[in-house]
């Protein structure tokens, strides 16, 4: 006993680190077993994410308690040093200190949570991760057309979000409006082509619109924006090559390019069921100068 007493009397901050370490990971093997009891309850919700998250961060927070508790009086003397050399710290992280400021920006700013789908810093995705630091996202676009994933994980700066716009696909209103172009020719009945076009998005989309209509309101009730109409509407256009027909429509963000594909099969069927009223168009070259003749004598 005489001889543990010398040795933490002669290395107390020894001591110190040996006890904080057992400590922390004390607290790890803690925070694992409830989080492994609790993952079955959980895993099948939104709230499994937000556990982790916290108990990360309640983690975090007893182990810099603990680190005050056992170092904090050992700490006074280096006041001085750490306030001469705080200018230069700030300086060379002043974009580590953007980007904290920027994720409690992201936390109390409204400016997107988990799940929701944004483009930032040039980069569209869904955000599966708000950190400290970075935002992660689930990439889309690049080579994949049609809003689905690529595979890859972007880690974006948050000090992105007071540099360039954030856009935001989902907040308050979690449908976008989409449009398909359909080009027919002068030849094809126009009033009927319009027609199928409505009776086939309805077809398609009839069963969102209650959902539309309620999404549309809780946006009117927080922001002023102006009534619109979000049913399904046809737009004619025409020049020199044919009339087009753009179906305009509101669709889930999640289902974009599943309805396009839905869309697109029926309308060409309901097309083909009309035979020679409905002809799609498509690009010719017609040439307006003759060939002059070629002279064969010798």
């Amino acid at each position: 006993m005489e001889g543990i007493r010398t040795f933490i009397d002669s290395y107390p901050t020894m001591i110190y680190i040996i006890s904080f370490i057992i400590l922390a990971i004390i607290l790890y093997i803690i925070r694992q077993f409830l989080l492994n009891r609790l993952y079955p309850r959980l895993k099948e919700s939104e709230h499994w994410y937000l556990t982790r998250k916290i108990s990360r961060w309640l983690n975090g927070f007893v182990l810099f308690l603990l680190f005050l508790a056992l170092f904090g009086n050992r700490l006074s003397g280096f006041s001085t040093a750490i306030g001469l050399a705080g200018a230069g710290i700030t300086y060379a992280l002043r974009e580590v200190i953007v980007s904290f400021a920027g994720w409690f920006a992201i936390l109390f700013g409204d400016f997107f949570s988990t799940g929701d789908r944004v483009l930032l810093g040039g980069i569209k995705g869904d955000v599966i991760d708000i950190g400290v630091l970075r935002t992660t996202l689930m990439e889309m676009g690049e080579w994949v057309e049609g809003d689905q994933y690529t595979g890859r994980i972007v880690r974006v700066a948050n000090s992105y979000i007071f540099t360039s716009p954030v856009y935001n696909y989902t907040a308050n209103f979690e449908f976008l409006w989409d449009e398909i172009h359909i080009p027919i020719r002068f030849s094809s009945d126009v009033i009927l082509s319009r027609a199928i076009l409505l009776q086939v998005a309805d077809d398609v989309l009839g069963k969102n619109h209650p959902k539309t209509e309620a999404a549309w309101a809780n946006m009117r009730r927080k922001y002023r924006v102006e009534e619109t109409s979000l049913k399904p509407s046809v737009f004619i256009s025409f020049d020199d090559n044919w009339i087009e027909l753009s179906l305009r429509y509101v669709v889930d963000f999640r289902e974009r390019r599943i309805v396009r594909d839905l869309l697109f099969t029926e309308i060409l069927k309901r097309f083909k069921d009309e035979g020679k009223k409905i002809e799609l168009a498509s690009e010719t070259v017609e040439i307006i100068h003759e060939i002059p003749p070629i002279n064969q004598e010798k």
